[in-house]
Formats: C-alpha cells, sequence, structure tokens
C-alpha cells in the first residue's frame, strides 16, 4: 500500500519565490499600463497632458528595466521566471504602450493601424528569439555578448518623437508628414517610423551588448 505525501504550499507561493529585481520588472509592466491608460484619456479628453504622462510613464519604465537587470547582478540572482517576466513587462512598456501612443497622437487610418500592429508583433517576436537563443548566445561567463536586432527598449525614441510633437500641437490633423490616401484608406507617412523600428528588431544586426 503506498501512500502519497502531500506537499502544500504556502499562501501567495509564487510571489514569495520573486527575487528583488522580478520587483522592478513588475514595476516596468505597471508603467506601461498606466502609459496606455493615460493615452486613452488624451483621446477621451484632448488634455494634452495626458500625453505627456502616457510618454513620461514610458520613460519610467525604462528606468524600472534597467534596475532590474542592475539589481540582479548584484545580487547573482536570476531566473527564467524572471527573464519571462521581463520579456513580458517590455512588451506591454515598449510594444503596446508606444504603438498606442501613436495611435492616440493621430495615426489611426487604417494602414497606420497595421503598420503599429507590425510593429508590436515585431517586438514579440525579436524578444521569443531572444529567449529562445539567449544560452547560445552567451559566452564563457554565460553573459550575452550581443543583441541580434535592435532591443525593443529602443522605442523610446519614437516616444520621445511624439512627446515633442505634443508639445509643439503637431498631433491630430496636425500631425507631421500630414497623411495620404493609398487604397480608399488613409497613412500618415510618421507612421512609417515604426515600421523601420520593427523592421530594425527582428533584423540579424549585432548590437553590443553594454
Amino acid at each position: 500500500m503506498s501512500t502519497t505525501t502531500d506537499t502544500k504550499r504556502k499562501p501567495f507561493s509564487m510571489i514569495r519565490e520573486f527575487h528583488l529585481a522580478d520587483w522592478f520588472t513588475l514595476g516596468n509592466a505597471v508603467c506601461g499600463v498606466g502609459s496606455m491608460f493615460s493615452i486613452i484619456t488624451f483621446i477621451q479628453t484632448g488634455a494634452v497632458q495626458h500625453a505627456y504622462y502616457a510618454c513620461a510613464l514610458v520613460l519610467a519604465a525604462l528606468v524600472f528595466d534597467v534596475f532590474d537587470g542592475r539589481v540582479a547582478r548584484w545580487r547573482q540572482k536570476s531566473s527564467l521566471l524572471g527573464r519571462e517576466l521581463d520579456s513580458l513587462a517590455d512588451v506591454i512598456s515598449f510594444g503596446v504602450a508606444p504603438a498606442l501612443i501613436a495611435y492616440g497622437c493621430g495615426m489611426q487610418g487604417l494602414w497606420d493601424r497595421v503598420v503599429l500592429a507590425f510593429f508590436v508583433a515585431c517586438g514579440v517576436s525579436r524578444l521569443a528569439r531572444f529567449n529562445v537563443t539567449a544560452e547560445a548566445l552567451s559566452g564563457e561567463g554565460g553573459k550575452v555578448k550581443y543583441f541580434e536586432g535592435t532591443p525593443i527598449p529602443t522605442s523610446i525614441a519614437l516616444v520621445f518623437l511624439l512627446w515633442w510633437a505634443a508639445a509643439v500641437g503637431a498631433v491630430g490633423p496636425d500631425l507631421w508628414g500630414g497623411s495620404m490616401r493609398i487604397g480608399g484608406f488613409t497613412l500618415h507617412p510618421l507612421v512609417l517610423l515604426y515600421a523601420l523600428s520593427g523592421s530594425l528588431m527582428i533584423s540579424r544586426l549585432r548590437i553590443p551588448k553594454l
């Protein structure tokens, strides 16, 4: 007659397993979600300060993203859970949030939406590729020496551009570059910067990791 040992897990056991760096990663995700809330409020109200908040929260997410890596190296504690958390947070803060900011600033045509969806898909693909190739790209010290394709946080440059556009009133119908009709649908040429950013993310460019 066999006996089965019932190992009871403590309440909130998953949270108990988080390292300090993981909390910084969650801070990254929370800032990304806050950015999306802010740009939605801008769309609803037209109050430009909410566009500023949206852009500032992406910058705050970048700060958390930088510090989670530094804290992990300082404490010499990392995990597969932490790596997955980092990728998911980055998708929110540097993929979906910048795309939604672009939409809120006026890139709302059908072709704009296609390009913005392409940008997010490239970001997701870039992070997935990194996760599955990280070990192969690691040197003897176990540290990744370079990125393949530009890292998704480089989208912060697009966010800064849109913050500037909002600051000078170049949003909505006054968006830089105007708009054009292709096949009966609207395209804002400025959105092509998102297409370029996404394409660089999934490229084979080798970017040294600092």
